[in-house]
């Protein structure tokens, strides 16, 4: 019976999705366990991570989660200044990874000079 590389791929697909969920239950079960052990044995974060591991870090460890502390959420980053645009509305700073808006204008034989933002 020859297989497809249709059929295949999706196949592939299935097998991932059942790994991914399988490592997500394992790995909360392993996390549990070790809060498990860390309160039973009253291990302080200075004996999990050893004197050298950054502060931060050590304090969260040691910290139970029922502390009763709220944690702001982080402030948003402001993008960088629009550079190009398509004309539709996306524009992009020309810093970082290129978006496939500008990667299919490129492929379209427009240049990169024609998506700028005039000032």
């Amino acid at each position: 019976m020859a297989k497809t590389l249709q059929s295949l791929l999706k196949q592939i697909d299935q097998l991932q999705k059942q790994a991914d969920a399988l490592r997500s239950r394992e790995k909360a079960e392993v996390v549990d366990r070790i809060k498990e052990a860390i309160t039973h044995y009253d291990i302080t974060a200075d004996e999990l991570f050893g004197e050298s591991a950054p502060r931060a870090r050590r304090a969260r460890a040691a910290t139970p989660k029922s502390a009763g502390k709220v944690r702001k959420p982080a402030a948003k980053k402001q993008g960088g200044v629009a550079k190009y645009t398509d004309g539709a509305g996306r524009t992009w700073s020309g810093v970082g990874k290129r978006p496939n808006w500008f990667k299919d204008a490129i492929a379209a034989g427009k240049q990169p000079e024609d998506l700028l933002i005039s000032r």
